[in-house]
């Protein structure tokens, strides 16, 4: 699947820090990092530029301290969300998830996001699900449960992974296995928390054949694992999406590689849920602000750094205030870059700051002193590009070389 074209990132050298994550380094050596992408419809909104958002400022740090990492990012381009829109909306279901991942990819490069190395579409790589659902068969962790009206479904056996665990008690669990995708109630499971590999088709679903599985489509969870095996290699080093991932998807995906014969990710890695309204931002709900219809009226980078204002672990309520402060922020640091001053260890400090549990807040901090400090003793008009009463001085590339390569700000 084609990505987005990538925004490129000044080299500043290898500036010294070790990124802790949950009081946590990072182990040695090649690093990899797979993303939970979205599944194409309704993008994209405020909640999904967020974490996408946090795993660019970790990208751009790894990166530019000089860690290799290995990025993958899928899109859910088959599901029953996908299939209800589509219908709901008089459109083919294909042609609904072609236009919003056309519409994400947009979105995406005009926030300066730094793009993952395979961006892996779902239908591009039944065959490899299909494969890997026929390994977990081989390996007695799947079984078929049978229709009235079709061929078997096959199922995850959870119970073939003893070190499969919930993290939740059991009324939590299947509350939300159901809240967000399971069917606890399915006549025919071992378990109601067994999730769904390979679902045989229904009329009016598509379908693909795949060696000894009926005709139908993956499941959802086993989708990220067959891809984070191929491009990855087995467990990535961070698995990462959103903090409704937690449970069940993050947990099933990781058993589902290690009953194929893998060992399992150092670190989960959650963004926290976006808030509007005072409701989680949500299709179902309505309340779904769009990245692309804020693009209309305020500039990309306003957006940027007002989502990068909030903590990227903490669900929290978004307010319209945010991008009016963001855009008097950008223009403040945009008439600092004009005004003389050493900023030649500003890059090391900005990356200390986001090595300590990528606290970026902390880093828009450092950055706003650094402006003040830029800009005391300057009495002038600064407007919305920057630009000053007083003229422009000399642009200090070394701060805006710093604050592009870990923020992903251009204030050029």
């Amino acid at each position: 699947m084609r990505s987005w074209l990538n925004p490129g990132r000044p080299d500043i050298g290898s500036p010294e820090a070790h990124l802790r994550l949950g009081g946590e380094p990072l182990p040695d050596g090649p690093l990899t990092l797979y993303v939970c992408g979205v599944t194409p419809y309704d993008t994209t909104h405020l909640g999904h530029a967020r974490t996408y958002l946090a795993f660019d400022h970790l990208l751009r740090l790894l990166r530019a301290t000089g860690r290799d990492i290995a990025c993958v990012q899928n899109v859910t381009d088959i599901d029953d969300p996908l299939l209800e829109r589509a219908l709901r909306d008089g459109i083919h279901w294909s042609d609904l998830a072609a236009h919003q991942t056309d519409l994400y990819r947009e979105d995406m490069q005009a926030l300066r996001i730094l793009p993952p190395d395979h961006f892996v579409g779902v239908v591009e790589t039944v065959p490899l699900i299909g494969d890997a659902v026929r390994r977990l068969g081989a390996a007695g962790a799947a079984y078929h449960v049978p229709r009235q009206d079709g061929p078997d479904d096959v199922y995850a056996d959870l119970a073939a992974d003893p070190r499969f665990e919930t993290g939740l008690d059991d009324q939590s669990a299947l509350a939300l296995f159901a809240e967000r995708g399971g069917d606890p109630g399915r006549p025919g499971k071992r378990d109601p928390l067994d999730p769904l590999l390979w679902r045989s088709a229904r009329e009016g679903e598509p379908w693909w054949e795949e060696e000894s599985l009926p005709r139908g489509r993956p499941g959802w969870h086993v989708e990220c694992s067959a891809i984070a095996e191929h491009f990855l290699g087995g467990a990535p080093t961070i698995t990462g999406g959103g903090n409704d991932l937690a449970f069940p998807h993050h947990p099933m995906s990781a058993s589902h590689l290690r009953m194929l014969g893998h060992g399992d990710s150092h670190l989960f890695m959650h963004a926290g849920m976006l808030a509007h309204d005072g409701e989680k931002m949500s299709k179902s709900l309505g309340n779904l602000l769009f990245v692309s219809r804020l693009r209309r009226d305020h500039e990309p980078a306003a957006i940027r750094l007002a989502l990068a204002s909030l903590p990227w672990a903490d669900d929290l309520e978004w307010r319209a205030g945010l991008l009016d402060d963001a855009e008097e922020r950008l223009a403040r640091w945009r008439a600092a870059a004009r005004r003389p001053g050493d900023s030649q260890g500003l890059a090391a400090e900005i990356a200390a700051r986001l090595a300590d549990e990528l606290d970026v807040p902390g880093v828009i901090a450092l950055v706003d002193q650094w402006a003040a400090q830029r800009l005391s003793g300057w009495h002038h008009h600064v407007d919305s590009t920057g630009a000053t009463d007083q003229g422009s001085a000399e642009l200090d590339t070394a701060a805006v070389a710093a604050i592009d390569a870990f923020l992903g700000v251009d204030l050029s």
